[in-house]
């Protein structure tokens, strides 16, 4: 009957670790979410995405690299932000292209407009018989 009594408090213990824990695993679950809401609350760029992509990529293949030798682990911390900053290298590169090419399509647009102001000037012009 000792070993009993002794042992119930225990169990108590443990319920309420149970208890604890199940209720630390809800908190990271809602902050997790609210993190997650909250970084996709605006669109994501390009040389986000491209170091989103690159993280990704390089995370896998140090995975596989680390794995062949006995530390998959190690070779995916390695390789992860060796390809986030590869990534966002290379999407910050498109970034800029993308801009540049935005540029130059609202240049074309404006002469574009100008072209047809200067034509329809051109034929008010050609038209009037008084010059």
């Amino acid at each position: 009957m000792k070993n009993i009594a002794f042992m119930i408090p225990f169990v108590k213990f443990r319920e309420e670790d149970e208890n604890m824990a199940q209720m630390h695993r809800w908190a990271i679950a809602l902050i997790l979410t609210i993190l997650f809401m909250s970084a996709c609350s605006s669109p994501v760029t390009t040389r986000e995405q491209g170091g989103l992509i690159g993280a990704g990529l390089g995370a896998g293949t140090g995975a596989i690299i680390g794995s062949t030798v006995g530390h998959a682990a190690v070779g995916a911390l390695i390789g992860g932000p060796v390809g986030l900053i590869a990534g966002a290298l290379i999407g910050d590169q498109l970034m800029h292209q993308e801009t540049r090419q935005d540029e130059q399509q609202r240049q074309i647009d404006r002469n574009q407009t100008e072209l047809e102001r200067l034509r329809r000037e051109n034929e008010r012009l050609r038209g009037d018989p008084s010059r």
